[in-house]
This record gives structure tokens, sequence and C-alpha cells, in this order.
């Protein structure tokens, strides 16, 4: 950021009074412009033994697969985008039946919120942001076709849970992983 969006005076980086990082605070109305994770929602669509899966038209990771997720909008509850996401991306309308994984990526200042859902019925259709849309059993889940460590780790806790037979919610991060190569 250079300058500021309330007067258009440059910005420096440095910490302001009272806080304990550097900010972008403006050197002429004194604005301090706080940058803060994204926070993304979404939403496993299950009907039966099977998951709905997305293969993106969009990069990143075009042509792999997720589930359907995207930013949390302003103005709407975390419920309503992911729900709002799921329309969007699979054409299909959900029922969500409760929080299930909360993780950070703080490298790419993310915060990924994934909602256990139920597809009552098997309608859906890929959006623009989707190549296809399909049912998918563990057994045949493109593990090595997946968009984000994020999903991945989402599936898998899903699958283990209902092996378990109890769904909990899971918080944690996910790592930078080393480039292959």
């Amino acid at each position: 950021m250079n300058y500021c969006t309330l007067c258009a005076a440059p910005v420096a980086l440095r910490i302001p009074d009272d806080d304990n990082r550097p900010r972008h605070v403006c050197s002429a109305c004194g604005e301090i412009h706080y940058v803060n994770p994204k926070v993304v929602v979404g939403c496993l669509p299950v009907i039966g033994d099977q998951v709905l899966l997305c293969r993106r038209a969009i990069e990143p990771r075009y042509g792999k697969w997720t589930l359907p997720a995207g930013f949390l909008e302003c103005g709407e509850t975390l419920e309503n985008g992911a729900l709002r996401e799921t329309q969007e991306e699979a054409g299909a309308t959900v029922q969500i039946d409760g929080l299930y994984t909360v993780l950070s990526i703080v490298h790419a200042n993310q915060i990924y919120m994934m909602f256990r859902a139920t597809l009552p019925e098997p309608v859906f259709a890929a959006g623009v942001e989707s190549l296809e849309v399909a049912l998918f059993d563990e057994a045949d889940i493109p593990w090595d076709e997946l968009a984000f460590s994020t999903i991945r780790r989402t599936l898998e806790h899903f699958f283990e849970d209902r092996r378990g037979g109890d769904f909990g919610l899971h918080v944690g991060q996910i790592e930078r992983t080393p480039p292959r190569g």
C-alpha cells in the first residue's frame, strides 16, 4: 500500500501507538490501514455415502477438484456465504449440518471455515467457476487432483469421522509445503 484510501496522501509503515506491529499509517490524516486475513467459507455437501466435488474452471489450480468454497463477502454470515458459494459453484442447494473445519493458512493470510452439509437430492450443475461437478464415493476421491491442502484435510477428517461415527469440530493450521522439484 502506497497511498491512503481516505485522503490519497502517502502512507508509511510504522508501529502506531498502543500497537505491537507495523501498519500502514497515513502521513497526513493519521488513518491506520489494517490488513487482515481473508475468510474462505464453503461446504462439504454429502448425499448418502457420497460427497460433491467441483472441478475448478478458474485459477489458481485450474482443472483440480475442490469442495465448493470461496471468499466471504461483506454483509454475509459464515453460513450464508457457504450456502452462496455452494449454489454458485455447484448449483446445489444444501442444508448446513454444522461448522466442521477451521483451518488457518498463516502464510496465505487466509482462514478456511468449512461446514458439513446435506445435499437433500442429487441436483447439481457446474457454475461459471466449475468445469464439472460430480458425486464421489470415498474410494473414488481424486486425491492426487485436489486443488488445496485445506480440502484434502477436510475430506480426510470427514471420512475418518464417518468411520468413527462422530463428527467433531476440527481446528488446525496448514503449513507451507516446499515446492516439488
